[in-house]
């Protein structure tokens, strides 16, 4: 499985983005899927995970009711979204796709296959 990140960029506080995560490979729909993100200085932290079937989606607290995690398994397309709405400057970091052939997890170390990162840089 291979994962490419896209759609950041640099956006003012309140804005959205949509980033994409196109992934290539085998079996793809059977893999659970995440977001996460790096800021400078920091660790990588968990943002939001969504279930290889599409019925069970989960968020930091941090960006709950404002990141909608999404998947696109439909005709070969094998897309993951994240759809962030009110960002905030410190939602500013790399996001990161990953893919989890067994774990349904918030866990770093559980994650397969990671995408090359996407910048968020959120201005205020």
């Amino acid at each position: 499985v291979q994962l490419q990140a896209s759609g950041g960029g640099l956006v003012q506080a309140g804005d959205s983005l949509r980033l994409s995560c196109a992934a290539s490979g085998r079996f793809f729909n059977n893999y659970h899927m995440g977001w996460f993100r790096q800021a400078p200085g920091k660790e990588r932290e968990f943002v939001a995970r969504i279930s290889w079937s599409d019925t069970r989606t989960d968020y930091a607290d941090s960006v709950k009711g404002r990141f909608t995690i999404s998947r696109d398994n439909a005709n070969a397309k094998y897309m993951v979204y994240l759809q962030m709405n009110s960002l905030k400057p410190e939602d500013t970091a790399v996001y990161y796709c990953a893919a989890s052939s067994l774990y349904y997890t918030s866990r770093i170390d559980r994650y397969d296959y990671w995408g090359q990162g996407t910048q968020v840089t959120v201005s205020s």
